[in-house]
This record gives C-alpha cells, sequence and structure tokens, in this order.
C-alpha cells in the first residue's frame, strides 16, 4: 500500500464513520494528509485528518479518532492503528500491504513516480542563457544542473517542456567583447570594460587563421568580423561544454532576432497604444513597482531607442505566442528586480501574472582545504564549467550543483567530492545502485522465485523502512515538480541509499543463500526488495542527470 493508497483509504473510512455517526462527510478534504512519523515508534505513517475536521463535523478530534483507529483494525492492510494526543492517528501497515509498493516498482519500472498532473501543460523552461562572451561560469553551471533536472522532473508529471536558450547577441556587452577581440589580434590593450582571459587570445587567434586579413580590415568591417565570427566560435564552445555536462536544450533563441524581426518595436507600440505605459522625463516606462520590483522601469529612452527590458517584454510575448502556458526563468543571484518587470510585462499583455515565474539562484564558490579556489587561466579569475567538471567529473558536479536549494549560496569541497566516501553524497548514492546490481548479478546464479514472490515475508524493521521509503519517491517527486526543487530529489535518494545500507549492512536479512543453503522465500522476497531500490535508485538519478553505475 503506497501513502497514496492509504490516504484514500483513511479519507474512504472517515467518510463512512462520519455518516455512521450521523454526521456530513463533506467536511473532509479532497486529499487526506499522510506523513512518515519522525520516531519510527510512533508508526509507519500518521495522519492528523481527525484534528483537521471533528470540530467542523461537530465531534471532538480525539473521539474521531477513535472512531477512525476502530474501523482501520478490520481492514486487511492495517496492522494498528492507535490515537496519540489530542487526535493524531499513529498507523502500521501490514507486510503484505507494504509489499504493494514493491509490487508498483517492479511493474512500472522506470515510469515509476510518473503521473499526469501537469498533463496538457507547455511549459518553457530557459535557463543558463550566459551571454556569449566567454566560457560558461560556477551560476551558468548551477543553472545547467538545476535547470535540466527541473525539467526533467516537470516531464515525469506530464508537462511538456521545451528547454530554452536566449542567446544574447545583441548589445553593448558583445561590442565589448568584439572590441576585445581585435584588441588580442592586433597587438592592442585590452579596452576599458573588455574581456580578458586567454580564451579571448585563443578565439583572436582562430579568426586571424581564418581570415588572415582580418587585422588590417577597415575598422567597421574589422569590428563586424571579429563580433559575428567571435560570437560564433564562443557559443559554439559553450554548447560543446553544455553538451558534454549533459545538458542540452530544445531551442536556442537569438535575441538579436527580435529586433531585426520587429517584434521588440511591435511589442512597445502594443503597450503604448493599450495605455500600459506612461511616459516620464521624455521616456516611457513600464509600472514594474507594482509586481514588487524596487522601482518602475524605462522600456523607451527618451532618445527613442528601446531599453533593455524592451527585448525582454517582446521575447515574452513571443514565448506566449508560440503557445506555452507557462514561461519559468532561471535567473542569476543579481536579477531579483527581474521578477517584477516580467509579470508586469505579462500583466500588461492582458495575461495573468503568474504564467511568469522566476527562479533566483544563489552563488557557487569552491573551496578547497577550507581555502576560496580561483582555478581558471582560460577565463582569469572566474571558474567555469569545464574547470569544474575537470576538477570533480560530470556526476559530481551535477549532483553537488543539485542538492542544495537555489535559494542559498554553496560551496563546492574540492576534497570532499572527489573522496570515495559515505561522506560524499554522490558516491553514496551510486555506491547503493552499485550495491543493488551487485545483489542481481550474484543472484542470477540462483533459482529464484521472481514471479510471486511474498512479501509478508519481510517484516523486518529495516526492511519495512526501505519499504516505506521507496514508497516516498512519488511524492518526492510530484514535490520537487510542484514546487520546482530538484533538490528535493537528490535528498530524497541520499535518504533511499541511507536506508538500503542499514538493510543490506544487518547480516540476519541476507538475500543471497550462504555455502550450500537452499533459496528460501525469505531470499527471494528480499531481491525483489533490493531490484525495487535498484530501479528507484536509478530512476531519480537518471532525474538529475547523474549516472548509475552497476560496479564501483
Amino acid at each position: 500500500m503506497t501513502p497514496a493508497d492509504l490516504a484514500d483509504l483513511l479519507r474512504a473510512t472517515a467518510a463512512k464513520v462520519l455518516v455512521e455517526h450521523g454526521l456530513d462527510p463533506a467536511v473532509l478534504p479532497d486529499e487526506v494528509n499522510v506523513e512518515r512519523p519522525r520516531n519510527p515508534e510512533h508508526g509507519d505513517y500518521a495522519t492528523n485528518v481527525a484534528m483537521q475536521v471533528g470540530k467542523k463535523a461537530g465531534t471532538n478530534p480525539r473521539e474521531l479518532a477513535t472512531w477512525l483507529a476502530g474501523a482501520l483494525a478490520t481492514a486487511d492492510a492495517i496492522d494498528t492503528a492507535e490515537v496519540a494526543g489530542p487526535g493524531f492517528l499513529n498507523i502500521r501497515l501490514a507486510a503484505s500491504a507494504q509489499g504493494a509498493i514493491l509490487r508498483q516498482v517492479l511493474t512500472a519500472g522506470a515510469g515509476y513516480g510518473t503521473s499526469d498532473a501537469l498533463k496538457g501543460t507547455r511549459i518553457n523552461l530557459e535557463f543558463v542563457s550566459a551571454n556569449p562572451t566567454g566560457p560558461v561560469h560556477l551560476g551558468g553551471t548551477r543553472w545547467a544542473s538545476v535547470g535540466d533536472a527541473l525539467g526533467r522532473i516537470l516531464a515525469t508529471q506530464g508537462a511538456e517542456v521545451t528547454r530554452e536558450y536566449y542567446f544574447n547577441d545583441h548589445g553593448a556587452q558583445i561590442d565589448r567583447f568584439a572590441k576585445s577581440l581585435v584588441a588580442a589580434a592586433t597587438g592592442a590593450p585590452t579596452p576599458a570594460n573588455g574581456y580578458a582571459g586567454e580564451y579571448i587570445g585563443e578565439i583572436a587567434a582562430q579568426i586571424v587563421a581564418a581570415h588572415p586579413e582580418a587585422p588590417t580590415l577597415p575598422e567597421n568591417e574589422q569590428l563586424e568580423l571579429f563580433r559575428a565570427e567571435g560570437v560564433e566560435l564562443m557559443f559554439a564552445h559553450i554548447r560543446e561544454s553544455l553538451h558534454e555536462f549533459g545538458t542540452d536544450f530544445d531551442v536556442y533563441f537569438n535575441e538579436s532576432s527580435l529586433f531585426e524581426s520587429g517584434a521588440v518595436e511591435q511589442a512597445v507600440t502594443k503597450l503604448k497604444d493599450s495605455g500600459d505605459l506612461y511616459q516620464k522625463d521624455g521616456a516611457w516606462w513600464i509600472a514594474s513597482s507594482e509586481y514588487g520590483d524596487d522601482q518602475d522601469r524605462v522600456v523607451l529612452k527618451s532618445d527613442g531607442n528601446a531599453a533593455y527590458i524592451a527585448g525582454d517584454i517582446a521575447y515574452f510575448q513571443n514565448k506566449r505566442s508560440r503557445g506555452f502556458d507557462l514561461c519559468i526563468y532561471m535567473l542569476g543571484a543579481d536579477h531579483h528586480g527581474y521578477i517584477g518587470r516580467l509579470k508586469a510585462a505579462a500583466a500588461a499583455f492582458g495575461d495573468d501574472p503568474a504564467t511568469v515565474e522566476v527562479l533566483i539562484g544563489q552563488m557557487v564558490n569552491l573551496v578547497k582545504d577550507g581555502v576560496a579556489v580561483r582555478m581558471s587561466k582560460r577565463a582569469g579569475t572566474v571558474v567555469t564549467l569545464d574547470d569544474l567538471v575537470e576538477a570533480i567529473g560530470v556526476d559530481a558536479s551535477r549532483y553537488s550543483l543539485v542538492r542544495s536549494s537555489v535559494n542559498s549560496s554553496i560551496d563546492i569541497d574540492l576534497n570532499l567530492w572527489t573522496s570515495q566516501s559515505n561522506e560524499n553524497p554522490v558516491y553514496y548514492v551510486q555506491y547503493a545502485h552499485a550495491r543493488t546490481a551487485s545483489i542481481a548479478r550474484n543472484a542470477a546464479e540462483f533459482e529464484y522465485d521472481t514471479v510471486t514472490p511474498d512479501f509478508g515475508l519481510l517484516t523486518a524493521d529495516e526492511e519495512g523502512e526501505l519499504i516505506r521509503t521507496i514508497g516516498e519517491y512519488p511524492r518526492a517527486v510530484a514535490s520537487a515538480a510542484g514546487l520546482r526543487e530538484p533538490h528535493r530529489v537528490a535528498r530524497y535518494l541520499e535518504e533511499l541509499a541511507g536506508a538500503y545500507h542499514r538493510f543490506q549492512t544487518n547480516k540476519n536479512l541476507r538475500v543471497l543463500p550462504l555455502g550450500d543453503e537452499p533459496v528460501t522465500p525469505t531470499n527471494a522476497a528480499r531481491l525483489a526488495l533490493a531490484n525495487a531500490t535498484r530501479q528507484v535508485l536509478s530512476n531519480g538519478l537518471a532525474l538529475l542527470g547523474v549516472s548509475a553505475p552497476e560496479r564501483m
């Protein structure tokens, strides 16, 4: 019996009990809350439904809990149901009922944990979107991990997810990038506010190799060549780095296309005509302060040129015109103001501001021996995606970046994430998967009943804990999707790995027979438990874009 099944049973039983006592079952919530108690001595699951609805129904919560306990005592799936405190209900499941969780996992396979909660929802998920003026830095790398994982997680809930990279190939930063390349190619000093790092010289050399005449071209032609070629080469490197990191995109959207197509001008005109922009000091403003921004923002400058936000507004309108129901933006720590600006843009176009969600990611630091690391030569003082992967590998990089809430800054300890120990979270989870795979390989030498194992034989505390932890996986994934928090999957996997290690290290709970011992029905049930654990570990690691090794 899964937590969802138990919640359904509780609701049905509560409705029946209320009717039997002449009370209205309409007071019951659509979904009854079921939680795992922190203290295992309090039972397998607990519910506060009696406290939620007792007074509304016209009875004492503890009395309602007592009625519920009595009714549940006759259910085959329930071992015990005990009233605690003012109306809590602590429940222990029958061992055979817990086995339904394992059957569900082994039947569903890679589909275990999926749902259709977001079926029919088209989501545009924009992340990374680093300017093509340098390699992807650690902040962008965090989004490459978190954004990709979030896209996978949302898809498990039935959403149609489009991963999009907004290619910032327009504006002053691109001009500075081009001028920096020209300077490197001609031996001139790096211009003020220009870009440094070995990669600038490398790209400039590539351009000169392909166009030997480049250093002697007239200034305008020279700048245009280095701009076009430099952006293309830089972005090719970015895409390659992201691909090797396991993050690919469905759409690469060029910012310049919004200006070239007239979309920016059309969006500004539409807002002016609708009265959603106001004029002040010769410029046109949008009232973004009404949606959480610290001030209103200029959309059209007094000189008639569009401000940067104008492109953002046109881009949002473009997304909505492509049929997306929800637009999720994943931005860096210095972009809090964009929340209000983008929601204001949505409202100005007559959309619900809730069609815009902005996630803000905090800073990432590398640490070794307790000291911050500055290790990139190619990119100057910036630590890049390539640097991180070189230091700790793809799996550890992705996992280290996704296992913490994006609302908090994180320090990546190079000593920890390169260690082969239980203190290393990704090693701990992957090792659990490798151990289950080893069990399966060794079990292949024997004859097990893998068709009808008797899960009622799994009565040990470690077995029950592991089964119930497996049963929490769908809720962990659904919660990660609903809250846009992929780290919940990582933390769940660590909990599952811990439960498996405790089961596996109990020498009295052998999966494999010793010596000439025959394979027993209990061995077969435990093998199914180990196989279900392996499946859930594999499913969860896949959502994070992390490998599930068979051997370690």
